[in-house]
This record gives structure tokens, C-alpha cells and sequence, in this order.
């Protein structure tokens, strides 16, 4: 797999292009620098790869925005060390930037050739911390909760109870509630019973679908 001068060339002005749109942690800035977008992608989209727009990976899924993978990290507040569950592997890019963050990730994919595409992939690029699950996202990891951090990569119709469940006290999950468009949330668990609510902006994700793709 091949990283030119050129990619890293492209890399850098995406990385101008999120820091003039507003992420200012340089830690996920860095992130972004040093993982190659291009190797989540197929080879027909190398030119394109650094353009910050979602693109098609299969399975009627996509690889999100830069900027949408840049907000939810920047809101998740990831610490090194922390254990993330994330819901939709989808290409693995949102993983290995966590990972690349420090935390320990625990991703699930409904498609199976996707999960499995990506643990390659992961494994093949030398990015640790990450265990891919094929599973439901609506159940979560249940027997590996409670997590610090939770992320949906996928449009949610309402906030899923079962995955606040699975959140430690004080942990924060990021989910994009909403239909057709979506309204970015921050939840975070404040007592076993309780939990607070932040509403941020609006974008548009692939909805969020209880099972196993194909079962």
C-alpha cells in the first residue's frame, strides 16, 4: 500500500480545510495527518480521497464526511486509555482515528464482508487498540460494559436506551438522532438513573438498522 508525497500533500490541505472549519484539537488534527484516507477507499476514488464528502464503501454504506468523523471525535472528549464501543465499523476510519487517540475500541458492524474488510484492514496498516465485532448494534457489547464512550456512526430514529445503559457514570455518548436529517447528541450518564442531553448541529447519516445485515 502506497502513501506518496503527493497523498500526504492532499492529507495536509484537508487537515487546513477542518481546522478553518472549526476542529481545534490538535490531537485529532494530527490523527487526521497521520492516517492515510485513501487506504479505506477503493482505488477508483484515490483522487478524490482527501475531498472532504462521504464516498460509497459497499454494502449501500458509506465513509463519512472528514469533518462529520472530526466533529463527533472533538465532542466524544476521547482520553487515552478510555474504552470506546463504537456502532458502525463501516470502512474502519473512525476506529483508527480513536484508536490513534489512545483509546481501546470495540466496534460492531451489521454487514459482515464490511467488519471483516475492515479488521483486515486495521490489522494490515498496523493500527491496534481496535476489536471488530459482527453483531447488532441495537444489543451493543453488553458483557464488555460498561464503556467511557459511545458512538453511533448512524442515524438513530430516537436515543437507544440500551446503549445509554452500557455507558459508566459520567461516560458521554455521541449519537445523531433524527429521520431524514439528524441532530448530533452528546449524552452523558450522570447517575444510574439520570442523564443530560446536548444538542449540537445538524447532518445526515445512514439510519441506524436493528440485526445483522442479511438475517
Amino acid at each position: 500500500m502506497r502513501d506518496t508525497y503527493r497523498h500526504k500533500g492532499m492529507r495536509r490541505k484537508l487537515v487546513e480545510e477542518l481546522r478553518e472549519k472549526g476542529i481545534r484539537d490538535e490531537r485529532i488534527l494530527q490523527a487526521f495527518m497521520q492516517l492515510p484516507r485513501h487506504y479505506f477507499l477503493d482505488d477508483a476514488f484515490d483522487e478524490w480521497a482527501y475531498q472532504d464528502k462521504p464516498f460509497p464503501i459497499g454494502n449501500e454504506q458509506t465513509i463519512s464526511q472528514p469533518y462529520t468523523v472530526a466533529f463527533q471525535t472533538a465532542l466524544l472528549n476521547v482520553e487515552p486509555g478510555q474504552k470506546i464501543l463504537e456502532i458502525g465499523t463501516g470502512s474502519g476510519f473512525q476506529a483508527a482515528i480513536l484508536a490513534l487517540l489512545g483509546a481501546n475500541v470495540n466496534t460492531i458492524e451489521r454487514h459482515q464482508e464490511l467488519s471483516e474488510k475492515a479488521e483486515l484492514l486495521l490489522g494490515k496498516i498496523g493500527i491496534k487498540r481496535v476489536r471488530c465485532f459482527f453483531g447488532d448494534g441495537y444489543v451493543g457489547l453488553p458483557n464488555l460494559a460498561p464503556f467511557d464512550r459511545i458512538l453511533l456512526t448512524c442515524g438513530a430514529s430516537e436515543i437507544p436506551e440500551a446503549l445509554c445503559k452500557q455507558l459508566k457514570i459520567g461516560g458521554q455518548m455521541v449519537v445523531p438522532v433524527g429521520d431524514k436529517v439528524q441532530s448530533m447528541y452528546r449524552i452523558t450518564r450522570t447517575s444510574p438513573q439520570s442523564f443530560e442531553r446536548e444538542q449540537f448541529g445538524d447532518f445526515r447519516f445512514v439510519p441506524f438498522l436493528k440485526g445483522k445485515a442479511g438475517q
